[in-house]
């Protein structure tokens, strides 16, 4: 019988095995801190209380399958030297390993672990030429245990284990540029037969300030300074040009490419290689430049106010152009957008750092509510969609929790009792109504929405619907703690990227923000 679970406060994963004769252990992880030019895989198998046997296959391969392991050859002390791709591959503790497969693409092993003591095996992969010695596993073990110690801290909040264990995967989707990659998924068909899948491993600038508000509120400086760095850089350098999403080091997103993955028939293979969503690249994001100072950082470091400036100027300029909003659709003058910007200026003039712009970012953020409430109000006093579109969307649901206008606003309150009506089951939440279609046929109840549904109701003072917001939403996360994009409430399973970070940096918002009174961002 098989089990595991990622160790409190970590991404160090623990398998176990329990057998006829007894238990068998397995801890893994990413060697933590990393290095940008090499990936150090660390594996130790613990044998509990019997001599355990075991058969171990290495199977390296890149471009999709596309380029298994080559060249292996087995060195001075048994270490194994290959190329994958156009990586460099080292493999310790396989002494006894043979290659196997066509072209020797394998490396296999018939291991013996003897009761009560362990076995570690060691990958490394890297893009350059690997250092002469290899990693030691008991120092390597010992720094990445005491650098997810360091970068999760204890949590005293609603639900702590989960908003740790958020924490820790944050972390782990952030690189060394400050940037957090939106998913670790790639390869995943968002729609059937649109003959393309999409790569989430880029860093979408609104998932980022997702993350920020959550860091902020929880009080985890390294991973706000990460989120505010990145996303500040890339307004200095972009301005009103701000893309929705980067590459981890800032370049642009790459155009998507064909992919041919090996050992699928054709008729699987899919038919283009993950690129990004089709959006309007030079367009401004008007939702996430708010949002990104939505609440603003510690007492501000180098950049970090030129960068609130750009911004303001970036809305003023851009406020009357449509945009592709917060799901990245049809440009439109989305009222979310408007409302955003509106509640990302008034934050930071309340701040105290906008000093002598704070009249002028006063009124502006005053003149984007009135327009929005000119064309996007909806007879029955609550917020639409857009000018045009009275459909309801979770979107909707942010400005308010984000300070655009006081908690007791009767256009806010409308709104939210309005979307828990019509696009909620069973305290699932949807983005909105595809059509005539019932929910849940188009797409899965989004997690995200519920969360801030939770919020949403937190800031009305209902405690009760907000804790059985977020207990629901909570719940349905898999064995391993992670949660995914969508919910299908039907089948009861999770749909898509996995994990999705904007949903665990949500779930550490409410945990935190959900252990006392509301209090405006």
């Amino acid at each position: 019988m098989w089990g595991g679970h990622y160790e409190p406060g970590t991404l160090i994963w623990r398998s176990c095995w329990v057998t006829d004769d007894g238990i068998v252990e397995c801890r893994e992880a990413l060697a933590f801190p990393g290095e940008q030019r090499r990936a150090v895989m660390l594996r130790r198998i613990i044998a509990r209380d019997v001599t355990t046997r075991l058969s171990v296959v290495l199977a390296p391969a890149a471009g999709f399958d596309a380029h298994p392991l080559r060249e292996a050859v087995c060195g001075p002390g048994g270490l194994w030297y290959g190329r994958v791709g156009d990586l460099c591959m080292r493999w310790s503790g396989a002494e006894t390993a043979q290659p196997t497969g066509p072209g020797g693409c394998r490396l296999a092993m018939e291991l013996t672990v003897e009761a009560g003591t362990h076995h570690d095996l060691v990958l490394e992969l890297g893009d350059r030429p690997l250092p002469d010695a290899p990693p030691d596993p008991d120092a390597c073990w010992r720094a990445t245990e005491g650098a997810w110690r360091r970068a999760v801290p204890d949590l005293a909040h609603v639900a702590p284990t989960d908003a740790r264990h958020a924490v820790a995967v944050l972390r782990g989707l952030t690189g060394g540029s400050g940037g957090m990659v939106a998913a670790a998924t790639t390869s995943l068909p968002e729609q059937a037969a649109e003959g393309r899948d999409y790569d989430y491993r880029y860093v979408r600038i609104r998932d980022q300030c997702y993350a920020g508000q959550a860091v902020a509120a929880a009080g985890v400086p390294a991973l706000l300074d990460d989120a505010v760095r990145f996303v500040s850089t890339r307004l200095l350098q972009d301005g009103p040009r701000l893309m929705p999403a980067y590459r981890m080091d800032g370049r642009p997103v790459p155009s998507p490419r064909r992919a041919r993955p090996a050992g699928l028939p054709r008729w699987l293979r899919p038919g283009r290689e993950p690129g990004q969503r089709t959006v309007p690249t030079r367009r401004l994001r008007r939702d996430v430049a708010a949002t990104g100072r939505g609440r603003p950082a510690r007492p501000a470091g180098r950049g970090r106010p030129a960068s609130a400036v750009v911004a303001a100027e970036a809305i003023g300029l851009r406020r009357h152009d449509p945009d592709a909003g917060i799901w990245e659709l049809a440009p439109r003058r989305w009222a979310h957008s408007r409302l955003i910007c509106a509640a990302g200026l008034r934050a930071y003039v309340r701040s105290g750092a906008a000093a002598q712009r704070s009249e002028a970012w006063t009124a502006l953020a005053a003149g984007l509510v009135e327009e929005t409430c000119a064309d996007s109000l909806h007879p029955s006093g609550r917020w639409q969609r857009a000018p045009g579109d009275t459909g309801l969307d979770g979107a909707l649901l942010l400005p308010a929790i984000r300070g655009a206008l006081p908690a007791g606003d009767p256009r806010s309150v409308a709104t939210l009792d309005a979307y828990v009506a019509e696009l909620a089951d069973e305290h699932f939440a949807y983005r909105f109504r595809h059509g005539d279609r019932p929910l849940g046929e188009a797409e899965g109840a989004f997690l995200l929405c519920g969360f801030v549904t939770a919020l949403a109701e937190h800031q009305q003072g209902r405690e009760v619907a907000a804790f059985r917001w977020f207990e629901r939403n909570r719940g349905v996360c898999g064995p391993t703690g992670l949660f995914a994009e969508e919910y299908d409430v039907a089948q009861r399973q999770l749909r898509g990227n996995l994990p999705q970070a904007f949903v665990h940096a949500l779930i550490l918002e409410c945990a935190v923000r959900l252990a006392g009174p509301w209090t405006d961002s």
